[in-house]
């Protein structure tokens, strides 16, 4: 089950950071300051990073069946996800600088994944 929750979750925010990255090209430019279609194309990088680090959670899960630290770092990355690139985006569009404080909380939530599956290919493999 894990395995096709963490598919899922890595195909759909796979889909929605090319959708985010060309609404950003197309429908931003021009609307808002080029600083902050900077802020949002560095969110739009990283929510594709960790959407295709949610694809390799579920082939990971697969093989590693009983790693409960393979299943935290998906939540992790997810997590992460809606931290970092989530408030990259809502600070481009709002240009509320006070939002930035949420973004390191999503960039350690992008570490602590990576440092799972560290702990998973040392436990398990």
């Amino acid at each position: 089950m894990i395995v096709k929750l963490f598919l899922i979750l890595g195909a759909v925010n796979a889909m929605l950071a090319v959708a985010l990255g060309a609404f950003g090209a197309h429908g931003l430019e021009g609307k808002i300051p080029e600083k902050y279609l900077q802020i949002w194309q560095t969110g739009v990088q990283y929510h594709m990073y960790h959407a295709l680090g949610l694809i390799a959670v579920a082939l990971i899960a697969a093989k590693l069946t009983d790693a409960g630290s393979v299943s935290a770092a998906g939540w992790l990355m997810f997590a992460g996800i809606v931290l970092f690139s989530g408030s990259l985006y809502v600070l481009s569009l709002t240009q509320i600088s006070v939002l930035g404080a949420i973004t390191p909380l999503g960039g350690v939530a992008f570490i602590a994944a990576w440092i799972m599956i560290i702990v998973s290919a040392v436990k398990y493999l």
